[in-house]
């Protein structure tokens, strides 16, 4: 620290408030955070002198930062990293100031504010006159030297080694939206322990520069960067393979013997040479530098740095790409003949047609996609897109012979160069969304695959160019047939697509599938039907508990279940699609029933396409409809939950084709309107809802029931939710609902994934996880009614109310509960069947056990058991009797 510095940062912040600075205080922890709650408003608004002595003027250690851009006067720092000072960048850089006539605004740069960081940098700044700060700019970088990586960068490297190397930053800007920390700070401000110390001038020196100075400046340090870049097809012409015999082609030529001054002549001139590099600036001799050439003594490049000249900025020209565009317009072609006729190039050689080259190893089976091993990339983006495997350039292939081209595409395939492309038991496929945002997955037709070709690969052909003699490529799609063919091997060397989930979802080996995308570790490829939130690290007890809160004390805390049992099952339905990978295999019915209309059971199975996505189909009028949906919804759709709602009031459930569903981890069937048959993953929850809904046969023990009793006469007329209208809330809250029921697992996972041993058929795996995670979470009456046998009926209204109604009249019959047999002695107003006979006592028993528990105005059918007898007796209620 200088003799003209204090460490009194109060007075510090005074000194920069007096020159229009915006101050913050930063933390003493060598975070470099501001050590406020929030920095934000301080991006437009100056901080105030109260505020300065709120943070400065007590014992609390902090240092200090400006923040850059408008809030400061359009004050803008430029700052060389210590590693640019070290490796005489800042030299450089002054050397090639002076030489383009920058060198007084440069010395005013340097003289004005300057700073030297802990860390060996230079801080300097410069206030812009009438033109606003631009963000925060890396100028210049080189890619890091293998000794100075860091450990982390090491391990990253070996475990992934065609990962992007380190990249070290050599001058970067703070302009609008950011901030640097600045002297007198020192003390544990900065990781190293030393303080920033100035070595310039002061916040009342800032020079003040205008826009166009300042952006060549800006230039100047642009043209140092180290960083390799790629050619550009455009300005650069790629590689091309070597003529027989030595030839070499017109362009090539010309890179050889033409010199850059003659090229550039009228444009440019050289102004300074340093080493291989030569720095240009406008012919008429303006101030600053405008290009560059040399930079890569392997590969002389033009590379201009303003957009007011002939050339691209920011992009590379070789010798002949700089020919071709100032006088042929970028056309190669026409640049060629030319220069051909100037005497460049030898004689144009014949191309023989190569054959695909073989691949080194065999194709991929796709068992690599089952390593348990394997995770997402933590640096893969959330938000980039349903697929994150890019790739960096389309492949390109010779398709001249039929042969060579199934060949090639099958290699391309095997090196996985084709986003998006999988494959399943019966060929290629791709994941898609519809209008609606719904996963889906298509099987490749012939079209199918050879319009995704013409996508994704540069296909051509190989013909004689009459231009220059030699031969050249033609764009060709690929021939109808060599699609064909492909479609009809038995095997791709493609990922298999195992299915799609719409949430993150637990890996056999207890890890999270979390990233959008296809996942190696399961096959699974992940479209999330809501926004996913960014997970914390640990879960915690808190966690836990406030997911609680937001499911069972917010989301769910209004429905009427009849009893725990149904609440816990429901809850146990709603984690099920985030557990199947962890415990695969078939799940039980979810049977969603109710006493009446408007019970709720809509809205539980609403709740689901809201969190995860739902597919619904009608209920079919036969087993050979049914299993035409379940192969036409399990075929294509990528949705978890396939739902039938609103089944017949009173319905019995017993079929066949469902039980043989619901007990199989995979379904077979012949597609629609084809002979083929497929198997696939029978991997969906499926839903029913309806009102008193009965089972029978084997589907009885394959349900799981969730029954709603609102036990009132109008449930339409509710009010008083805790959310208020669920649905506008699951609406806004759905991705918060996802990370909920996300976390519960996450806790259960991390407090050991203990489960319950419970017996349940082929359900048993499935439902001692899921008593596991119940139990974990507290949540009681996991299957408690299994021992049950709940059966709902229905019947017209009116019919019902007045039969009640005369009951309820009959003081030999009210209170006490009668048989059947007794109630056939109100003749006037029994139901009646279809052909308007009075009913046996047995099909009036089997009515009433249809309605039992459902209000016809105010009264409602209740069931009394005579075990002693083993017969069903029955009471009427009125509402509010028993309350």
């Amino acid at each position: 620290m200088t003799d003209a510095q204090t460490p009194d940062l109060r007075a510090s912040a005074r000194e920069m408030d007096d020159a229009g600075l915006c101050v913050l205080p930063i933390k003493a922890d060598g975070s470099k955070a501001p050590d406020v709650r929030s920095w934000t408003p301080y991006k437009v608004q100056r901080s105030v002198p109260a505020e300065h002595d709120q943070w400065f003027g007590g014992d609390r250690p902090h240092g200090i930062a400006v923040v850059y851009g408008a809030v400061s006067g359009n004050v803008e720092m430029l700052e060389f990293e210590g590693l640019a000072i070290r490796e005489g960048l800042l030299d450089e850089v002054t050397e090639i100031m002076q030489a383009s006539g920058l060198g007084d605004a440069w010395d005013s740069i340097l003289n004005g504010w300057a700073t030297e960081s802990p860390s060996g940098g230079r801080h300097y700044r410069a206030r812009l006159d009438g033109a606003a700060v631009p963000p925060n700019r890396k100028l210049a970088s080189r890619l890091a030297r293998e000794d100075e990586y860091t450990p982390e960068e090491r391990q990253r490297l070996a475990e992934k080694p065609g990962s992007k190397p380190p990249v070290r930053v050599l001058i970067e800007t703070r302009g609008e939206g950011g901030y640097g920390i600045v002297e007198p700070s020192g003390g544990t401000v900065h990781a190293s322990g030393r303080p920033y110390l100035r070595i310039a001038g002061g916040p009342s020196t800032i020079p003040v520069l205008d826009a166009d100075t300042m952006d060549a400046v800006r230039n100047v340090c642009r043209m140092v960067d180290q960083m390799p870049a790629p050619e550009a097809p455009k300005t650069a012409p790629r590689p091309a393979p070597p003529l027989p015999g030595g030839g070499l082609r017109p362009g090539e030529d010309y890179n050889l013997r033409a010199d850059w001054s003659d090229i550039l002549s009228g444009i440019f001139r050289p102004i300074i040479t340093r080493g291989h590099t030569t720095y240009w600036g406008w012919a008429d001799g303006a101030r600053g530098v405008k290009a560059t050439t040399g930079r890569d003594p392997e590969h002389d490049r033009l590379w201009v740095f303003t957009t007011s000249s002939e050339f691209q900025d920011g992009v590379p020209y070789d010798k002949f790409g700089a020919y071709a565009h100032l006088h042929h317009g970028g056309d190669f072609k026409a640049a060629a003949a030319n220069l051909r006729r100037q005497g460049y190039g030898s004689e144009p050689p014949r191309r023989r047609l190569n054959a695909v080259p073989q691949q080194s190893q065999h194709f991929s089976d796709g068992s690599s996609a089952l390593d348990p091993d394997h995770t997402p990339d933590a640096q893969e983006d959330p938000g980039a897109g349903p697929d994150l495997r890019i790739v960096a350039s389309r492949p390109e292939l010779d398709i001249t012979n039929e042969a060579d081209a199934i060949e090639g595409l099958l290699a391309i395939m095997g090196e996985q160069k084709l986003p998006g492309l999988y494959k399943r038991s019966t060929g290629p496929c791709w994941v898609y969304e519809d209008d609606q945002g719904n996963p889906l997955v298509k099987q490749l037709g012939t079209d199918n695959l050879r319009a995704y070709l013409a996508e994704h690969v540069t296909t051509y052909q190989v013909v004689r160019d009459p231009l220059t003699e030699g031969t050249k490529e033609v764009r060709e799609l690929v021939m109808p047939k060599t699609c064909g063919t492909i479609l009809g091997r038995k095997d791709w060397p493609l990922l298999p697509l195992r299915g799609i989930v719409t949430s993150p979802v637990v890996r056999p080996d207890g890890t999270l599938v979390q990233a959008p995308g296809y996942d190696r570790g399961t096959g699974l490829y992940l479209h999330p039907r809501v926004p996913l939130r960014r997970l914390q690290p640990q879960v915690t007890a808190e966690s836990v508990q406030r997911a609680k809160d937001i499911v069972l004390g917010q989301m769910l805390a209004d429905f009427p279940f009849v009893d725990d049992s149904d609440r816990a099952q429901y809850l146990g339905a709603l984690l099920s699609p985030i557990i199947r990978p962890y415990a695969p295999g078939p799940t039980p019915l979810v049977l969603i029933t109710g006493t009446s209309q408007a019970s709720g059971k809509t809205l539980l199975k609403d709740a689901f396409g809201y969190v995860y996505g739902l597919a619904e189909t009608p209920w079919p009028e036969n087993d050979a409809e049914l299993r035409k949906s379940i192969t036409a919804k399990l075929w294509d759709c990528g949705d978890p939950i396939i739902a039938m709602d609103n089944l017949p009031n009173g319905s019995v459930i017993k079929s066949a084709i469902l039980s043989s569903l619901l007990t199989s981890a995979k379904w077979s069937d012949r597609l629609l309107g084809s002979t083929t048959s497929i198997t696939m993953p029978n991997d969906r929850l499926w839903v029913l809802t309806g009102n008193n809904i009965r089972t029978a046969g084997d589907n009885a023990r394959r349900t799981l029931w969730v029954r709603l009793d609102p036990n009132c006469p109008n449930p339409d007329q509710r009010d008083n939710f805790t959310v208020g209208d669920l649905r506008a809330w699951l609406e806004q809250n759905a991705s918060t609902v996802v990370a909920a029921l996300v976390t519960m697992v996450r806790g259960w996972l991390a407090a050991g994934a203990n489960t319950i041993n419970t017996r349940m058929g082929d359900y048993s795996r499935w439902a001692s996880v899921m008593a596991g995670i119940l139990d974990y979470l507290g949540v009681p009456g996991w299957l408690a009614d299994r021992d049950n046998q709940a059966t709902f009926l229905d019947d017209e209204a009116q019919e019902w109310a007045a039969f009640l109604t005369e009951w309820h009249s009959k003081a030999d019959l009210v209170g006490r509960a009668v048989t059947a047999k007794e109630l056939l002695g109100l003749k006037e107003s029994v139901p009646r069947l279809h052909n308007g006979d009075v009913p046996s006592p047995k099909q009036l028993g089997h009515w009433l056990k249809a309605r039992e528990g459902r209000y016809y105005e105010d009264l409602k059918i209740v069931l009394v058991y005579d075990r002693n007898l083993k017969q069903n007796r029955w009471r009427v209620e009125q509402w509010g009797s028993g309350r």
